[in-house]
């Protein structure tokens, strides 16, 4: 009886062990497969409304990315300046805009998909009265907007902040880009739920999201997945 106590006790640990393995094997496989099997969204460049929304680059340029943002994201501020501890990516957009807008090879289109707070919203509106009066001072504007950012509705970001922020900027007047947005609050708000559904009808449930070709970047990337999907479709445009 003795010897049998003594040889149950590790036959019935190796037992347990061969249990959690075996259940933990099973989760991981069941995670692995849902992951391979999950679908993905089918888009296309040429199905995106791009007509009427701010853009970078030449206006025929041969490829072209829409890039669906919140102003306050963090993971939006990461791809365009970094500058967030927590994520630690190189930022893709001046890459992009170094090698490929600069060279008239891209047109990045701006997006809005507003869903973190009233400041989120503020900024959007902000943005399309901004592209209105000032186009050429645009992506300067946008640039500093997130060169500011902070905590999500953490203080910056309100209309007082913004206009403050584009009075700084050489060129601009915050008093009239404020009275345009007090004058066109509608008419920007119904451009900007257009775009959120539009995102959303491609699959984007958050930001960042892009469009590139038939390909969906769905959250903050290193330039090299943009730079991959940017050849492939400037070399299908060679042929």
């Amino acid at each position: 009886m003795d010897t049998l106590q003594k040889f149950s006790v590790p036959l019935a640990i190796i037992i347990a062990g061969a249990l959690i393995a075996g259940a933990v094997y099973f989760v991981s496989i069941s995670k692995t497969t849902v992951g391979l099997g999950a679908p993905s969204p089918k888009v296309n460049i040429k199905d995106v409304k791009t007509d009427g929304d701010p853009f970078i680059g030449n206006s025929d340029a041969p490829v072209v990315l829409a890039y669906w943002s919140d102003h306050q994201c963090p993971y939006c501020k990461a791809v365009e300046v970094g500058g967030i501890p927590q994520i630690p990516l190189t930022p893709a957009i001046p890459v992009l805009i170094k090698d490929y807008v600069d060279a008239g090879k891209l047109k990045i289109v701006f997006k809005d998909y507003p869903f973190l707070g009233p400041d989120s919203m503020t900024a959007a509106l902000y943005e399309h009265a901004v592209w209105e009066l000032y186009p050429d001072k645009f992506y300067e504007w946008r640039k500093a907007l997130m060169l500011a950012q902070d905590e999500e509705n953490g203080g910056f970001g309100n209309e007082e902040s913004i206009v403050a922020l584009t009075n700084a900027i050489s060129g601009m007047d915050g008093g009239t880009v404020k009275a345009l947005v007090a004058k066109k609050t509608d008419a920007y708000t119904k451009s900007i739920e257009e775009d959120k559904e539009e995102g959303a009808s491609f699959g984007i449930q958050g930001t960042p999201g892009f469009i590139i070709g038939t390909k969906l970047i769905a959250g903050a990337a290193d330039p090299s997945a943009f730079k991959t999907a940017i050849e492939e479709q400037l070399r299908r445009s060679d042929q």
